[in-house]
Parts: C-alpha cells; structure tokens; sequence
C-alpha cells in the first residue's frame, strides 16, 4: 500500500513535469509564432484516471471496501479485476488471487491487496486527535494538525488514501503556483559500489524519468527566453547607441543581437528566443564591460578600507598579547602550587588504604583455611566409604553379566541346532522324494514319509517349547538386570542427597564461625607445636594426594566398566536380533514343509493307485496327473520340474463307454467358456465404479471354476499369453496404463485369496495328525469333484463382496505360478511407462540446461520490448516437462491406476530429473553461473507447483527427490558468498551435498550478471583437505549421482496400499452377457 502512494505521487510529478517541459513549452511556442515543429511525449493522464478517479478509481473502491465491514482484500481483488479487467493500464498475474499489475510510465509494478484494508483504515480517532491537537508541546500539536471541518462533518470515515490524494492534490497546486525546477537522480549500478557504471541501466532510468525527451526538446527549441523590456534592461549596456536612438523594442533587440553576431534565434511578439549557449555569451560580453567598469572603483576603495583596517588590528593585537600573557603566567603558578598539595594527601592516602587492605585480607584467609581444611577431611572420609560399596557393587554385576553372557551362548547354540536339524531333515526328505519316484518303492516310501512327518512335528513342537524356555529365561534376566540397575540408581541418589546435606552443613559452619580480627601474639615456647601442626597437615596432603589418585583410578576403571556394560547390551541386542532371525526361518521351514506335505498327498495318491485297494475308486472318471514342464512357462523355487515319463490314471479297462461322454462334453464346454473369457478380455473392457472389468472378471471365473485348486489347466497361460500379446507396442501408453490397472487390481485379489496348499501345519500335532489320517479321504473327494461340476456348489448361495470378505483358497502349484508370472508382468509394464515417460522429459531437460545462454541476449536488450517474449521462452521447456507430466497423470487417473503405483512412477521420475540436472550442472562449467541458478530455480518452482496441483495423493514424496539440484541452485543464487563459512554451507545450506560435490560448484562457479565472486579461499582449501582425507579413508570420490532403475515395490507393498477393492456390482461385459456359462457373474450382494 505504501509504494502503491509512492507511486501515485511519481505519477503526478512526472504528469507536472510533462507539463511544465513539454506542454508549457510548445504552448509558448505556438503563441508567439515562431517556427517550430511539434513533438510528441508521453502523456500519463490514462495511469491517474485509473487510480484516482471518481467513482471509478482504485482509491474509490478502496474506500468503499473499508466502509463495509466484510470485505476482505480477496472481495477488493475481484472487485478490481471486475472494474478494470479491460484497461491497457491494468492486468492480473496468473497465480495469484490478491494481486494486481498497473503499468507505470517506469514500468509495470506487482502490488499485493493483502493488507491493503487494514492500512487504508489506519486513522486517528476524532477525540485522540483533539486531545493531540490541544498539547502545549508545539511539536506534538504539528503532528496532529486539526481536519478540516467539511471533511469531519461530511463523514466520519476518513481513509489513509483519500488523505494521501488530498495532500497530493495541495502539493500539486503548490507547485503549479511556483517555477519549479527539477533535479533527476540517477543509480549507476546494481552492486552498490563507487566508479562503476552500467549504461544500460542509466538509460533506462533517464528514458523513463523523461529526461531525454526533455533534452531532446531543450535541444530542438529554445531554453532561454526574455521580453523585449527585459532583454534591453540587460544588455543595453552592450550597445549604448541604440538605447540613445529612438527605436522600437523589437527593433533595438535585433540591433543588439546582429552587432553581437548571434544566429539562430528567434523573435516572437512580446520575446526574444535564443538557443542554447546563447545567453552565456550575451552575459559573458555583458559581464566584461561591467568587469571593467567595477575594478576601476573597488581599486580605489579596497586600498582606503584595507589600510584603515590593518592600523587598527595592529594596536588591537599589541594589547592583547601584553594581557594574556599575564594572565598564563598566574594560571601556571596556581598549578604549581596544587600539583604539590596533592602529591602529599595522595601518598597518606595511599599507605592508610593498603595497611587496611592487607589487615582484612590476612583475617579472611585464616579463617577461610579453617573451613576448607575441615570440609576436605570430610569428603576424604565420606569418599573411601563411596569407594568401598562400589567395589561391593563391581562385583555383583559382573557376577551377573558373566552369567548372562553364559545363557546367551547356551540359547544361541540350542537354535543353531534346530536350525541345522532342519536342513539335515530337509536333505533326508529330498532323497526320500527321489526314492518315491521309483514305481517299486511307492507303498515303502508312503510309510516312512509318515513317520518323517510325525518326527518333524515332534521335533518342531521340541524346538517351539526350548524357544519358549528361552524367551523366559532372557525375560527373567532382563528384569533382575532391571531390578539392579534400579538399586543401584537408589544407592546413587541417596549419597547424592548426603553430599548436599553436608555441604549445607559446612556452609553453615563457615558462616557461623566468628571471624579471626585480632592478631595473637606469638609465643616463643609454641614453635614446638606450630612445627607438629605442620608436620601433620604435609601428612594430610599427601593422603588426599594419595586418596585423590586411588579415586581417579576407581573412576578409570567404573568407566571401562561402563563401556564393558554398553558392549555387552549391545551383544544382547545382536543376540535378540538373531533370535528373531531365527524364529523367522522357523517360520519358512514351516512354509516349506506345509509344502512338502502338500507333495506327501500326491505321492499317497500314486501309492494308492499301484495298491490293491485302489479298485474301488475305479468307478470314477479317467484323471490324469502331470507335473508341469517348462514347456509351459512354469518353474517352481526355481528348479525347473522334470515331467514324469509315465501318466499314473485311474480307470478301468471294463468301463462302458456312456461313462465317458459326460466327462468328455463337460471338458469340452469348459474349454468353449474358457475360449469366450480369452475373447472378451482381448477387447477393452473399461472400467465400473473406479475398478478394472476385466480383472474383476477373470478373478470371479477362476474362482468359479476352481481353477486354483486343480493341478493342471491352461487358463493360466493363456491369459499370460493375452496380456503379453496386448503390451507388444511399447509406445502405446494408454494400453500400459489399462493393463497395469488390470495387473494390480488381479494380483491385489490373488494375494488376498490364494494361500499355501500347505497350510495344516500351523494346527496342533494332534491336529496334523488327524488331517494326515484324513488324506485318502480328501484326495479320494479332490479326484471325485472336478473344477466344472462343483461350480455352482461352490458359492453356495455366498457372493463375493470386499477383499476383507474373499475366501482363502489352497492354490495349487499352477495358481501360484500363475501369480508369479502376473507379478513378473507387472513389474514389466510399471517399467515400460516409467521409461517411456523418461524418455519424452529427457531431450527437455538437456534444453533446460542450455535455454538461459540462448535467451540471454533478449533479456538485455530492454524491458520495455522483449521482457515478456524473453520470459515466457525462457518458461516454454519447463511447461513441457510439466505438460508431460500432465499427461500422463491424466492418463493413469482416465485408467485408475492405484495411486501407490503413481506416486512411485513419479517418484523415480522426479530422482531421473535430479540425476540429469545435477550432473549436466557439474561437468559443465558454463551452466554453474549465477544466471543459470536463477532460470533453473524458476523451472524447478514450477515443478513444485505441480506437486501441489497434483497432491499428495500421486505425487507423494517426489518433490523431496530433487534436493541434490534445490540446494546447488540455492547455493549458486545466494549473494555475498565470500562471508559464509564451511560449517554454514555444509550444514545450513547444502547439508545433503558431499565435500566433493560442494568443492566442484564452488570452483566452476561465475556470475554472469552482477560480477560477484565465489566462496572464500579458506573454506576452498578447508574443501581440500577434508577431500584428501575422505581419499585416504578409502571414501569414494565421485561427485556424481546415479539413477536408479529397479523396481520399487513388492507384492506386500500393493497388497498394503491397497485397502479393499469392491467386486460385487461389476456388469458383466456384452460378449458374455447372455452366455449361459457365466450367469454367476449376475449375482449381486445384499
């Protein structure tokens, strides 16, 4: 608000100073009729209207915004873009809601409406003003002069603006009624220093104060103008003949002007017009005549005055020198005189105060020795009892710690040999299973796999029950451990509170010991005692000397007991954390042999098959069992499974053949419905309600049909094959973002329904076993159901609703494999649009780096011209790089992409952006200036904007990835470098930057716009020898990033982004609407 007046005021001078040069000027001109050419100035009448025209002006709507108690500077804002969106004078920033622009004729100012409310309403209550104005103190009365009765009784309210225009207004017309004259000042530089100047900027300032137009004019016309009176007053003198001769004024002026020889000039009707140079001339001939007339008198009278003058001085100083020096003469005696007197009273003084001195200071020290000397017996005594109950203390702890160091190590080894029975059991069941594969030993390897079974869980359950012993053994020490520390800290505080009370009490002591004032007469016969006293007070010194030493070393040694106790914590923290190492593997092995039991049924169910007892299920229908090969894509922890040359069926050679068909026209509609679920997910199925149809679809059928629970399907493949087959075309990045949409949300299902076939082995032994007894039962119902016919059993009136409420499956080993290549496929197309993006911004940021030295150039040349083209060049990279990123947010939000996934893409985007931007900024030395600091700050606000724009949600934490490029930029646009030293670089402004990297900025660094000069060179050769100490420990000395391209994310991670996902009321898609397969998929929820 403040410059907003500043501003306003400039605006009227440089309107009077147009009309005092300019308008004034021409108009005199054209009045006396000389010739004379027009020129045109700038006429700032249009920027006036605007700001304080009535009712229409920014000062108007100011005041009338203060009159109304809820406007708020935002309502004044739109107020104004309302008023004056149209005026040439007045334009709106683009991101800001509380500013506006008004076009000087300086140039165009920014001004901010935050505060402009509260300041327009700063005025003086009417009875404070009064009380002021009635003052005695005159000053305090100019302070506050007096209203004007209209303006106090038109209205109450008085605004700071309508103040302001109103003074302007009187400093207007005060200087209309005045012949001004106008001093312009002029800033050479911008660094503030002497004997530099910028022509440029001078220029400017002189284009926009007005000061070459009104050269120009000065020059063009005529400065210097007189009436013929006036002229002939003045310079008559230099022609006496024509003032003698009876001619008219304008007659006799151009007979003065022809005998001097002037030309140029003009006559008009009542003046005379001369051009520049002329009246110094004129005044000159003038000057000299007068110049010879004066000295012909002031000879004659500065001879009479000075003579006259030096006669009296001369007396004057004759007498005076006689008085004065009389006068030093008595002033030098009278010194004399008291020097001497205070020389004595100095010196009595003197001795009386040191006698004093000496006399207090021997007393205090006497008796202040008498109660040191008591107090220090005290401690030495109150210190060995210290000592004794902590060497008491020493030696229960280390008792203690030496027999928990003794359990430690007993724990340790005890899970050392679980775990290296675990490995032991896990070789012995592998060459159990290569022995089952052997058609002869089947029914021998079934027995002893369950008696293996039986032992593990035994041995598991052992290893369970000495995990727990252990857990509350270590509980138990901790809290005796807990139960010392706490005696201890007792012990501590209470001699704490001994030590406080004895000082007291010897303070007190020293205070009420009566104080030793008298001297006491030395007696000869008490030198026998004297000597003994001091005999013993050397004997006291050396056994405080002697106790002193014996409790630096207790101290010593509680110190290296302490250090020996934070070591063995530290140890039992190791111990801790390899406990739960431990008890995770447990965990794994767990998993594994839930697996392995998974393997133990189908080895049951070809023992089965060979035994007699298999006759009875040779009723049901024909079932192969085939391990996958890696002819179909499947590999399972990594070693690839040998098929099996042999196919183990159940049948009957007698069977009729009316059993076959109905298995043969069931496999045959599944595959028809399988055919038409590959069909429809080829096309793009879109979304419903935010979630993916096509996932949702998949993930129901497979569901129905059961196909995670059977052993051997080609749905699986052939949907990897679908998807593989739609991601062909890399480039196409709406059809990553779809099918990266699908892969989530399926994985994000899988994950929440498919578990171990293996599971059984988190029950109870008595559990286990029973489940084991049970086997034949369950394998006999697995071959009996077949996926097609228990589909519709399967819901058994149950929908599916939210991932909380989907039910756990035992997935198979092609389910599993199915999962792992879904991840796999995921992975594959997060990487895919992450490079593509990567390489639309990566030529971008290459012309980033390189845009300020191309437009440079336009910068310079004038603000009044290019500045805005300059800018807005300057600005179009990052607004690409910003429209990319644009774009594809937009895309992933159009396909519903989970925002955990976004948020990671730009992410490792935003690191690539830093990486590129930093290293180009150190190889480079022409991109380390000052000016490139400031366009690369600039593009990087816009980066930050689009963080905002774009939330947290998908943006996350990308723009803390840039921190290398923000603080190097910050760093290279800070002024007065030299002044900041090491400590504040590395810690205050570059705490992220290494030495190295800080030494590189700092000696490529230059500016190229004000000239001022890197950091000092004593923190340059400090940079130096932290590097050379960095090198000699081995510390890596490259100064340049690296961008890291792997996958950022798990399975586990998506799984916990992701919260629920609502698959119920997904319409099924129109190719398979009315198919009488997939009316499941119309079933809706509650």
């Amino acid at each position: 608000f403040e410059q907003f007046c500043i501003n306003f005021t400039n605006e009227k001078l440089q309107q009077h100073f147009n009309q005092h040069v300019f308008k004034m000027e021409q108009e005199e001109y054209t009045k006396e009729e000389i010739n004379w050419s027009y020129i045109e100035f700038v006429d700032n009448q249009d920027v006036l209207d605007l700001i304080e025209k009535k009712p229409g002006g920014i000062i108007a709507l100011l005041d009338e915004a203060c009159m109304f108690p809820k406007s708020t500077h935002e309502t004044f804002a739109q107020k104004l873009y309302q008023m004056f969106g149209k005026n040439k004078r007045f334009t709106k920033p683009k991101l800001s809601r509380t500013s506006f622009t008004i076009s000087h004729y300086a140039g165009e100012v920014t001004y901010l409406a935050d505060l402009f409310l509260d300041k327009n309403k700063d005025y003086v209550v009417a009875e404070h003003q009064d009380l002021l104005t009635a003052s005695k103190c005159p000053f305090v009365v100019s302070l506050f002069p007096p209203l004007p009765e209209e303006s106090s009784k038109s209205s109450k309210f008085s605004s700071i603006g309508s103040r302001f225009k109103l003074q302007l207004q009187s400093l207007m017309e005060t200087l209309s009624s005045t012949e001004p004259h106008y001093i312009r000042c002029v800033k050479p530089n911008n660094v503030l220093r002497p004997a530099i100047f910028e022509n440029l900027n001078v220029i400017q300032q002189l284009r926009c104060g007005g000061v070459l137009e009104a050269i120009r004019i000065s020059c063009a016309g005529y400065p210097t103008r007189r009436t013929f009176y006036e002229f002939l007053l003045r310079f008559g003198v230099l022609a006496p003949e024509v003032l003698e001769g009876n001619h008219d004024d304008k007659v006799a002026c151009q007979m003065i002007l022809d005998k001097m020889g002037l030309k140029g000039y003009q006559i008009g009707k009542t003046k005379v017009f001369l051009r520049a140079g002329q009246m110094a001339e004129l005044d000159a001939r003038r000057a000299e005549v007068l110049g010879n007339a004066a000295k012909k008198i002031q000879r004659q009278i500065r001879t009479y005055i000075t003579r006259k003058d030096f006669i009296l001085l001369r007396n004057a100083a004759i007498q005076l020198q006689s008085c004065w020096r009389g006068m030093l003469a008595c002033k030098l005696y009278e010194l004399l005189r008291r020097e001497a007197a205070a020389l004595k009273i100095q010196k009595h003084f003197r001795r009386y105060v040191a006698r004093k001195s000496y006399l207090t200071l021997r007393s205090s020290t006497i008796t202040l020795q008498t109660g040191l000397r008591a107090m220090t017996a005290y401690n030495e005594f109150r210190f060995r009892r210290q000592t004794k109950a902590a060497i008491i203390i020493q030696a229960h702890l280390r008792c203690h710690r030496a027999f928990s160091y003794y359990k430690g190590l007993q724990k340790a080894a005890i899970v050392s040999q679980c775990g290296w029975r675990q490995r032991v059991a896990r070789r012995e069941l592998r060459k159990l299973k290569m022995a089952a594969r052997e058609t002869g030993a089947l029914k021998e390897a079934k027995d002893k796999l369950e008696k293996r079974v039986e032992e593990l869980t035994w041995r598991l359950q052992l290893e369970k029950r000495l995990r727990t012993d252990l857990e509350e053994a270590k509980a138990q020490e901790m809290a005796k451990l807990q139960d010392a520390v706490h005696a201890m800290q007792i012990q501590v505080e209470e001699a704490n509170a001994k030590v406080i009370k004895e000082r007291e009490a010897a303070r007190k002591a020293i205070e009420e010991a009566p104080p030793v004032i008298k001297e006491t007469p030395v007696i000869v016969q008490d030198t026998a005692k004297i000597d003994l006293l001091s005999a013993e007070v050397d004997s006291l010194k050396a056994l405080l000397l002697s106790e002193r030493q014996a409790a630096e070393e207790a101290r010593k040694a509680c110190t290296d007991a302490e250090i020996r106790n934070a070591e063995l914590v530290n140890k039992l923290e190791g111990a801790e954390r390899k406990v739960d190492q431990l008890q995770e593997s447990v965990q794994r092995l767990e998993e594994k042999l839930s697996n392995m039991e998974s393997e133990n049924q189908v080895l049951r169910q070809q023992a089965l098959t060979m035994s007699p007892t298999g006759k009875s299920l040779s009723a049901r229908p024909k079932t192969t069992i085939i391990q996958r090969t890696p002819d179909n894509g499947n590999v399972l922890n990594g070693e690839t499974k040998i098929a099996s040359d042999m196919t183990l069926a159940v049948s009957q050679p007698r069977e009729p053949e009316s059993e076959e068909k109905p298995q043969k026209s069931l496999n045959e509609k599944q595959q028809e419905n399988q055919d038409l679920l590959i069909k429809c997910i080829t096309q793009d199925l879109g979304f419903s309600g935010g979630k993916p149809v096509a996932a949702c679809v998949i993930y129901k059928c497979l569901l129905h049909w059961r196909s995670f629970e059977v052993e051997r399907t080609s749905v699986f493949d052939r949907i990897i094959q679908t998807i593989a087959s739609a991601i062909e075309v890399q480039d196409n990045n709406d059809v990553l973002a779809y099918w990266l949409s699908n892969t989530s949300t399926l994985l994000l299902l899988l994950q929440h329904t498919l578990k171990a076939s293996g599971t059984a082995s988190s029950f109870t032994p008595q559990r286990r076993r029973s489940t084991s007894a049970s086997l034949f039962g369950r394998m006999s119902q697995g071959l009996r159901a077949s996926p097609q016919s228990g589909g519709l059993s399967f819901l058994n009136g149950r929908v599916l609703g939210r991932l909380d409420d989907l039910r756990q499956v035992e997935a198979k080993y092609p389910a599993l494999l199915f999962k792992q290549q879904l991840t796999a496929f995921l992975e594959k197309i997060y990487g895919m649009i992450r490079d593509n993006l990567k390489k639309q911004i990566s030529p971008l940021l290459g012309l980033c780096i390189q845009a300020p030295r191309a437009s440079r150039a336009s910068l310079v040349k004038g603000r009044s011209q290019a500045n805005a083209v300059a800018q807005q060049a300057l600005a179009a990279h990052w607004q690409s790089i910003v429209k990319n990123l644009d774009d594809y947010l937009k895309m992933m939000k159009a396909n519903y992409v989970p925002p955990f996934l976004v948020r990671k893409v730009f992410t490792q985007i935003f690191s690539f952006m830093n990486v590129q931007l930093f290293n180009s900024l150190l190889l480079r030395r022409e991109c380390c200036s000052f000016s490139n600091g400031e366009y690369v700050k600039a593009g990087l606000a816009e980066l930050e904007q689009w963080c905002c724009s774009a939330t947290e949600d998908y943006a996350g934490s990308a723009w803390d990835e840039l921190k290398h490029i923000r603080q190097a930029v910050g760093f290279l646009v800070i002024h007065q470098k030299p002044k900041k030293s090491l400590n504040e670089i590395t810690n205050e402004l570059c705490p992220v930057l290494s030495i190295q990297q800080l030494y590189r900025i700092s000696t490529m660094y230059w500016d190229d716009k004000y000239g001022t000069h890197s950091v000092s060179s004593e923190v340059i050769s400090s940079m130096r020898v932290m590097m050379t100490e960095d090198s000699n420990n081995a510390v890596s000395s490259s100064f340049l990033l690296d961008d890291d391209s792997s996958i950022p994310f798990s399975v586990d991670d998506i799984s916990k982004s992701i919260q629920q996902v609502e698959i119920v009321d997904i319409e099924p898609p129109p190719l398979i609407r009315e198919n009488s397969g997939f009316t499941f998929l119309h079933q809706r929820s509650d």
